[in-house]
């Protein structure tokens, strides 16, 4: 293969990989939480508690704990979403709040208390710039296989092999296991779930949790890798994007990766298109639109034909 070809073909995977991670990450969050019927349109503030709690872990232990800091940073966000999660979850499957409501009041609320608590921290808008990043990785052995070995598994980003590892996991969780069963049945028909003894409120905590520490983990990706601090402006529209990864991808866990690699080679492309070829000539402002755009397109042509779980976005109430 032509050098330049090789090149150029490298650095389009390794950069939708990059841009991917995030994306895949949120939108397993998101399919556990619906899967257990509540719909969580809150991941897009989830990310954003995410971020900044693994953003202010980093520049406050970065010299602590040097190249393992942002792994365990990408745990903190993970912890973080999930604390946060729960008032989704405690308005939703408590208080019986509408689902839309609830994830819409999470979305504003979080990126203005981050801000707040950014301010109070550094007395600015916005974190420094971290040093301590997940930064390229060569696997040992793969790397030294011809082509495959150069386009996937030299100087590659780790996180996003991470991503498709927990998205296997996650697809053999929701439908190999008798948790995953359950967890399914509640989003399909509470009622009889209910009547054969499974605990309808507990499972669906277990979904949006899950939620919460999968999109908490997802910012805490974008934040350490792609932004590099946080700000106003660090998360904005990814958690979206990851919602119509969720539903172009059926609900499913590897539906839902393979859409989130899509979107991420649109994002990508609206990074790097200069310098590929035919791209190159599309003026700018388009190439990054794209994501955005292809975002709507995708929740217009199949929010309507995808059929979720029967009971995602009702409430239930447990008869006596």
């Amino acid at each position: 293969m032509d050098a330049a070809l090789l090149s150029t073909l490298q650095t389009i995977i390794n950069q939708t990989l990059f841009y991917s991670t995030p994306l895949i990450l949120t939108a397993l969050g998101g399919t556990f939480s619906e899967r257990s019927g509540i719909v969580n349109v809150g991941l897009e503030g989830i990310m954003v508690m995410g971020a900044f709690s693994s953003i202010v872990f980093n520049l406050t232990f970065g010299a602590t704990f040097g190249s393992l800091t942002p792994w365990l940073a990408l745990l903190i966000g993970g912890l973080i979403g999930m604390a946060f999660s729960l008032l989704h979850a405690v308005a939703t499957i408590n208080l019986r709040a509408d689902h839309i409501i609830s994830g819409t009041v999470i979305n504003l609320m979080a990126p203005a208390l981050a801000i707040f608590l950014v301010k109070v921290i550094y007395g600015k808008g916005q974190t420094d710039t971290i040093a301590q990043s997940f930064g390229y990785f060569s696997f040992p052995v793969l790397k030294e296989i011809p082509i495959i070995g150069d386009l996937f598994f030299k100087r590659t980003f780790l996180p996003a092999y991470f991503a498709v590892i927990i998205a296997i996991i996650a697809w053999f969780v929701i439908f190999k296991t008798r948790f995953g069963l359950r967890l399914r049945s509640v989003g399909e028909n509470p009622q009889a779930a209910d009547t054969l003894g499974i605990n309808v409120y507990v499972m669906r905590y277990s979904g949006v949790m899950l939620s919460g520490f999968l999109g908490g983990m997802g910012g805490a990706v974008f934040a350490q890798s792609i932004a590099g601090r946080f700000s106003a402006t660090t998360i904005a529209g990814q958690g979206f994007i990851a919602m119509a990864a969720m539903i172009f991808g059926k609900w499913n866990p590897l539906g839902a990766m393979g859409a989130a690699l899509f979107f991420g080679f649109a994002q990508n492309l609206s990074i790097a298109g200069s310098s590929i070829p035919i791209i190159s000539k599309i003026p700018d402002v388009y190439l990054q639109a794209a994501p955005y755009v292809l975002t709507i397109v995708v929740l217009v042509l199949f929010l309507g034909k995808a059929s979720g779980p029967k009971a995602n976005g009702q409430n239930y109430i447990k008869s006596k």
